[in-house]
């Protein structure tokens, strides 16, 4: 349930290879960088503007006069960065993404698809395929105690050797408003959090987060 191939469809990312060799997603989040750096100067003249170091975005993206977008970054083809939204630095934005209005990015992967619309924080997270955050939603990714994160898969808790790691969502995965998404929290392909949802450790794939004690299987 916590592996990147549970998890990610990796055809749908211009960062495939940073997940290569890696079994877990947080695995890539040291790497996000220097990857970065690397895809950039590899990117087609043609295809991205290349306005400041460090900082690639592809001719067709849509970028708002009042966004702040920080080096290292990608925004990729099709990509909607809206009014005052702030990509502090490390971050893949991918194809037909939305980041939308205050919404804040910091060390990340963002999917195709990806939309994080409205008043977001998502920070040290991967976010896969056509994955959405609810207004207000976010990822914490540090632990109030400082101490370093360990992602609760139940009965083999995964420590990470990391003091900031916020989510890990799968492809399509839904996150209602409101929601804080808990330090090493992963949700699994097509699960649904309720808003004003409190979540950690692990939520199944095909499943519906009510709250800690409630989380039950998608009917189809």
């Amino acid at each position: 349930m916590t592996e990147i191939r549970e998890l990610f469809d990796l055809t749908k990312t211009i960062a495939a290879d940073l997940f290569a060799g890696k079994t877990y997603p947080w695995e890539v989040l040291a790497d996000i960088r220097p990857f970065i750096l690397r895809l950039g100067e590899t990117l087609p003249e043609d295809e991205f503007d290349h306005p400041s170091e460090g900082v690639w975005i592809a001719k067709d993206a849509k970028i708002f006069p009042s966004a702040y977008i920080g080096s290292p970054s990608i925004i990729d083809h099709g990509a909607e960065i809206r009014h005052c939204a702030f990509i502090r630095e490390s971050a893949v934005v991918g194809k037909n993404a939305v980041v939308g209005n205050s919404t804040e990015l910091k060390n990340v992967v963002l999917f195709d698809g990806v939309q994080v619309p409205h008043y977001n924080y998502v920070g040290d997270s991967v976010l896969g395929y056509k994955a959405h955050m609810g207004a207000g939603s976010i990822t914490s990714n540090v632990k109030s105690d400082k101490s370093l994160v360990v992602v609760k898969v139940p009965g083999a808790p995964v420590e990470t050797g990391r003091k900031k790691v916020g989510a890990m969502l799968g492809d399509y995965a839904e996150v209602g408003c409101n929601s804080v998404l808990n330090p090493g929290t992963v949700v699994g392909r097509y699960a649904q959090i309720y808003p004003v949802s409190c979540v950690r450790g692990v939520v199944p794939a095909n499943s519906i987060y009510k709250n800690k004690d409630c989380i039950v299987e998608k009917e189809f």
